[in-house]
């Protein structure tokens, strides 16, 4: 019978991962890892039983995919390529060996197919499941990573990916106890659940891109922060978002699903700012990669975010103490 103490569980956690030699694998009291030329992107972020999901709603594999995804995503947006990761487990009395396996498929699955090494963390007592994950990422040699300064009047704002369907996921989530029924909601529920980084995108944007942000808290809400940083505004322009047959047919209306693509975050998609000289350019890249970008409005004068012609005025999107 498996071991049910701290290192036990430890032991379950790691077994679905790939194995990693000694001095750079967990076993030790820190890894160790070769510096390197190349810029060097570091991400902490945290999924949290209560705040982040529910287990009516979340499979213990969905938690460990979301808390790698959601680390990933922010990899992707500085067009870094992931090398390692580190994970803190808080876990709740009663928690057993077959949960910590299933948390550990969840994320190893997503670490495997994007080549990144689980390479340490921590095992401790808490009142809540949480899933702590800090990732590091390399960028591409001769290159620096992106970040939200850098757009410029001028620049054309492209998204790589879908809105919305998050944020619709998460309401046929709670609709339905969980338990999606047709197709659509489970595609819908799936894009809550199992998020996928954008970081093939990212790299690509890397080329081409003065600056990139992925879509977490709602799009307003991050175009707004990318424009903070970049001391510019935005116009968006709502006709042009991708908006898939899933999310339509939920939403009921164009301009209903509008409202969820704006503000209804978790998407995970990456926004970015691109020179318009080399428009043309990314979209024949990312077309050649079979990969996805709509162009969704442009950089602006000012510091406001205008949304269809209108300064918006509402919600942004997520924030965690209001």
């Amino acid at each position: 019978m498996p071991r049910t103490d701290e290192f036990g569980l430890i032991a379950e956690f790691v077994k679905p991962f790939k194995k990693v030699p000694p001095p750079r694998g967990p076993g030790d009291d820190c890894a160790v890892l070769e510096p390197t030329e190349r810029a060097l992107c570091l991400k902490t972020d945290a999924v949290i039983e209560g705040v982040h999901f529910t287990r009516k709603t979340f499979s213990l594999e969905d938690v460990g995919h979301k808390a790698l995804a959601v680390n990933l995503s922010d990899l992707a947006a500085a067009g870094a390529e992931p090398s390692w990761a580190l994970c803190a487990l808080g876990l709740p009395a009663g928690t057993t060996a077959k949960d910590v396996r299933a948390i550990g498929r969840g994320m190893a699955s997503l670490a495997n197919a994007c080549g990144l090494d689980l390479v340490g963390g921590n095992v401790s007592r808490a009142d809540v499941l949480s899933v702590t994950v800090s990732v590091g990422g390399l960028v591409p040699e001769d290159r620096v990573a992106l970040g939200r300064g850098g757009a410029k009047p001028g620049d054309v704002l492209v998204v790589t990916g879908g809105l919305g369907e998050a944020a619709a996921g998460l309401a046929v989530l709670a609709a339905t106890g969980g338990r999606p029924r047709s197709s659509n909601e489970k595609k819908l529920a799936r894009a809550q659940r199992r998020p996928e980084p954008h970081l093939a995108a990212g790299l690509v944007l890397g080329e081409y891109a003065s600056a990139c942000i992925d879509v977490s808290d709602g799009l307003v809400q991050d175009v707004g922060h990318l424009c903070e940083r970049s001391k510019v505004g935005a116009a968006l322009d709502t006709r042009r978002f991708p908006v898939s047959e899933a999310l339509l047919s939920w939403a009921g209306s164009r301009a209903k699903a509008a409202a969820s693509m704006l503000t209804g975050g978790e998407d995970y998609v990456l926004v970015a700012a691109v020179p318009e000289p080399r428009v043309t350019s990314l979209l024949r890249a990312m077309a050649k990669e079979a990969l996805v970008a709509v162009p969704i409005g442009e950089v602006t004068r000012g510091a406001k975010v205008v949304v269809d012609g209108r300064p918006w005025a509402g919600k942004g999107g997520y924030r965690h103490f209001e």
